[in-house]
């Protein structure tokens, strides 16, 4: 048996600001903005502080490019999150990139995963966040488990861990049955997210080089995010899932 998301629990959207100062971990630029664009905005808008961090270095969108070598799509993904973070409310300055390889987002296990969970242990105890938010664990892409994986094994080395809040990406199309949340093991809820809407979609606009369209023109092997996948995340709710045990 596994969630059905549209019959979870709705909130309200003033119910995000209970949520505390936030920190949202991205494996990519865009999952910020389509998992949890509206319950960013929420946040900003109650003055809450909220900080995102950047796993990896989102080269491998359109690795054949010759027009965008990897430094080059590395920084224009980077600044179209900046102009994300904008569109949701955040400052441009709110963000820690950590520069991890697209598609190899590496594991606690090894050294450059265990350097990141360092780091990120460190941001944490800076930043002294009341929830941290990342991709759902089971989400269907490598980056996106390995993510959590870091953040679990960061929270692990805290002695008073933030909750965590799991947002779903991939889930809402590649999931197999296996890779679905389960009602043993993690409670969810739908935020409504309509009053800010328009301020997700905005977000999600500004990772242009993600969408139809894209500058990034020379590879055609490249990705874009189709209409399809796209449609799931102009819902006026989103959907988070936290662990029950």
């Amino acid at each position: 048996m596994v969630l059905d998301f549209s019959t979870l629990p709705r909130r309200d959207a003033t119910y995000a600001a209970t949520l505390g100062p936030t920190v949202v971990v991205a494996p990519h630029p865009d999952d910020e903005s389509l998992g949890c664009g509206g319950l960013l905005v929420l946040l900003a808008r109650a003055n809450v502080p909220v900080w995102c961090v950047l796993m990896s270095d989102g080269t491998m969108s359109h690795p054949n490019s010759a027009k965008f070598p990897a430094p080059a799509r590395q920084a224009l993904r980077e600044t179209e999150l900046r102009l994300a973070l904008v569109e949701l409310g955040l400052r441009a300055d709110c963000l820690l990139p950590l520069g991890l390889p697209d598609g190899q987002v590496p594991g606690p296990e090894q050294p450059a995963g265990a350097a990141a969970v360092s780091r990120l242990v460190e941001f944490l105890q800076e930043k002294q966040p009341a929830t941290v938010l990342c991709p759902w664990r089971r989400d269907p892409h490598p980056d996106h488990r390995a993510t959590s994986q870091l953040v679990r094994a960061a929270l692990a080395q805290l002695p008073q861990p933030p909750r965590l809040l799991e947002y779903v990406v991939w889930a809402w199309e590649r999931a197999a049955p296996a890779d679905l949340p389960r009602p043993d093991e993690v409670s969810g809820w739908q935020l409504d997210i309509s009053p800010v809407l328009a301020e997700k979609q905005r977000a999600i606009a500004a990772h242009a080089c993600q969408l139809p369209g894209s500058v990034i023109d020379d590879d055609p092997d490249g990705f874009t995010l189709a209409p399809a996948m796209l449609a799931h995340f102009a819902s006026p709710t989103e959907v988070y899932l936290e662990a029950t045990a």
